[in-house]
């Protein structure tokens, strides 16, 4: 609770955003360690001046800090910081990922497939009907969606979600003391069954114009590929694209007729080869080569001719679903280069497979 505190009370700081956060805690050797540091230690992290610097060593609001400690505790809210295991691997290597996100519901930050569906909040028929349908035709794939809780295609992707008992996860632009937009209310108290909701922002945050972004930059850095069924072209599904192609994520836009004002944002990503284009759900499934690795399972036999080393190493893996291999190489005492070249001939067998961020899981 002591570490929750001082990381809650480290983004209370005027200034101080992820990027500048994770140079503190790397250059001072921790969180608390951060806020027993003296001026003139904090003034040689890169981007700390003399103001900011000033602001860390004055901080005194540990009350407001012990007000949010007390709100996540009542509400059992979950935290992930950017340290911990706990913490979704798909964000761990972007340089402005959140440092701490808080979460509530059954959630799952790491599944084995993820999908952002994003879209305009003035849907047509159309991407309305093609949002429905592609939902429904992924749960046979065990895919997670993520998308941003707005009005329109987000809000019409999660609902398909819960009529199809498929997990998703909403990601807000405000704390979790509210919610955004307030039609959504019901929306979002049935989604913490199968999946919930993530932000970064603190309670008593509003959804100000400035979060949306930063909420936006969150679904895009969670997908394995972003699907934007509609979409100005200055719209804000648009500029998550934007967002997940500079993370190189995969993206799919569905084309629309070119006189169509919520088409042209995919017709343009499609045009740029910023997104593949999206027909159907078969679509998605052959790019991400999805179908042949749900059918790919290495044998019993196969198993009992593997080495002792290699079966302890499944075994471990196994216990922890998904581990990092640092975390791995740790705790079982081995070289991170050797046990690297291990895992890839596990790998090549079927048995281990690589994820974003250096982690791994079994097939």
């Amino acid at each position: 609770m002591n570490q929750l505190l001082h990381q809650i009370a480290l983004k209370l700081i005027p200034g101080i955003g992820d990027v500048l956060m994770k140079n503190l805690i790397s250059y001072c050797g921790g969180v608390e360690e951060v806020f027993k540091a003296k001026k003139g230690k904090l003034l040689r992290v890169p981007g700390i001046g003399e103001v900011l610097a000033t602001s860390i060593v004055s901080f005194k609001d540990f009350d407001r800090a012990e007000l949010e400690l007390a709100f996540i505790e009542k509400h059992q809210i979950q935290t992930f910081f950017y340290l911990d295991e706990n913490y979704p691997y798909r964000l761990r290597d972007l340089p402005d990922s959140p440092c701490l996100l808080f979460g509530i519901g059954t959630l799952d930050l790491n599944p084995s497939r993820q999908i952002g569906v994003v879209g305009t909040r003035k849907a047509s028929e159309y991407g309305r009907e093609f949002t429905q349908q592609f939902i429904a035709d992924i749960k046979p794939f065990q895919v997670q969606v993520v998308s941003g809780l707005a009005q329109g295609i987000d809000g019409i992707a999660h609902k398909a979600c819960i009529e199809n008992d498929i997990p998703t996860i909403g990601v807000l632009a405000h704390g979790l003391d509210r919610i955004y937009p307030y039609q959504h209310q019901s929306l979002a108290k049935k989604m913490l069954v199968n999946g919930g909701l993530l932000t970064e922002f603190l309670s008593n945050t509003n959804p100000d114009r400035e979060n949306f972004p930063k909420r936006n930059r969150i679904v895009a850095g969670l997908s394995d590929v972003l699907i934007v069924p509609e979409t100005a072209i200055k719209g804000g599904a648009r500029i998550t694209a934007e967002i997940a192609h500079s993370y190189n994520r995969d993206i799919m836009a569905v084309p629309g007729r070119i006189n169509d004002y919520y088409s042209q944002g995919c017709n343009y990503l499609i045009q740029e080869n910023k997104a593949a284009l999206l027909n159907s759900c078969n679509d998605l499934i052959l790019a991400m080569n999805w179908e042949q690795k749900a059918k790919t399972k290495p044998t019993l036999n196969l198993f009992n001719q593997l080495t002792i080393t290699e079966q302890e190493l499944i075994v471990y893996i196994r216990s922890k679903v998904k581990v990092h291999l640092d975390t791995m190489a740790f705790e079982l005492n081995k070289d991170p280069g050797s046990l690297a070249l291990q895992l890839l001939e596990l790998e090549f067998n079927g048995f281990v497979r690589s994820l974003p961020g250096k982690m791994l899981e079994l097939k």
